[in-house]
């Protein structure tokens, strides 16, 4: 069974990706921020990380280069809102990190699932 880990600061967002992967028949683990992040990747095998950008703490940027300093390999998704910058700002950001898909909110659910089939995939 594929592993996907969700970061969000947002728990509303979390909870339903958390529950819409978990339909999906995903292990799915969570975390609040990247620092809770980072624990549970060293800590788990995880397949897929979907990630947040704007969060306290540890922003999704360091969260992202922090991961593949562990896991050079590590298939990433990231999505944003904005914040100081415009969330497409952010998400050329987090691709030029190693984000393979981006999304700006909200996203649809249907294309996420899709993209995380394709890294599943890949």
């Amino acid at each position: 069974m594929a592993s996907i880990l969700i970061v969000d600061d947002d728990s509303m967002v979390r909870k339903m990706l958390v529950k819409v992967f978990q339909n999906e028949n995903y292990l799915t683990l969570e975390a609040s921020d990247g620092n809770s992040a980072l624990r549970i990747f060293r800590d788990e095998t995880i397949d897929v990380v979907i990630t947040d950008i704007v969060m306290p703490d540890m922003e999704g940027i360091e969260t992202i280069r922090e991961l593949r300093k562990i896991n050079p390999d590590v298939k990433i998704i990231a999505f944003s809102g904005g914040g100081s910058l415009s969330p497409d700002g952010y998400l050329k950001i987090a691709a030029s990190m190693g984000a393979k898909y981006t999304f700006q909110k909200p996203f649809d659910i249907k294309e996420l699932k899709k993209a995380v089939k394709k890294l599943l995939d890949s």
